[in-house]
């Protein structure tokens, strides 16, 4: 794959790739996480065989990072003491209500995270199967139940 290539999808899907990082990182972990992404994307392009959309094919890649860092750095986490993951917190300097929602996202399981950014992205029922293979039906009864899910974070955070 060519650097032109890759920095053309790079161009096209920033946006998309600090979204993911978003909704499965806070903090400096964020950027980590986006470097994460596109190192995966960079090693991952020369296999593209364009048997999908382009942008499909880099969802997969992306997602399937998260789902993976995700699961390392609970690890992580949980080797760090408490006192440092208290003060592991970010300072609230974005939009109040659109750090509620992720924060809100973040507490979903991974999968059911990953389902519902990619239907925030617009991305169909057939295309969100084609990126984590699943059948079209268990998508929509995953997205319903992750999205009554998000509603009920959402309830309790506004009940604080």
């Amino acid at each position: 794959m060519s650097e032109e290539r890759f920095n053309a999808w790079v161009s096209v899907h920033l946006g998309v790739l600090h979204r993911i990082a978003r909704a499965f990182a806070t903090g400096v972990d964020r950027q980590d996480l986006l470097q994460e992404l596109l190192l995966a994307l960079w090693r991952a392009a020369p296999t593209f065989r364009g048997e999908s959309a382009e942008t499909t094919f880099i969802y997969r890649v992306a997602h399937n990072r998260a789902l993976t860092w995700r699961r390392g750095e609970n690890q992580r986490r949980k080797r760090q003491s408490d006192y440092e993951r208290l003060h592991v917190e970010e300072a609230a300097i974005e939009d109040p209500l659109l750090n509620q929602l992720y924060e809100a996202i973040r507490q979903l399981p991974p999968l059911d995270r990953s389902l519902l950014l990619l239907s925030l992205e617009d991305q169909s029922y057939a295309e969100i199967a084609a990126i984590h293979g699943l059948s079209e039906n268990n998508v929509g009864v995953r997205l319903t139940r992750a999205r009554v899910k998000l509603a009920q974070i959402m309830e309790k955070q506004d009940g604080l």
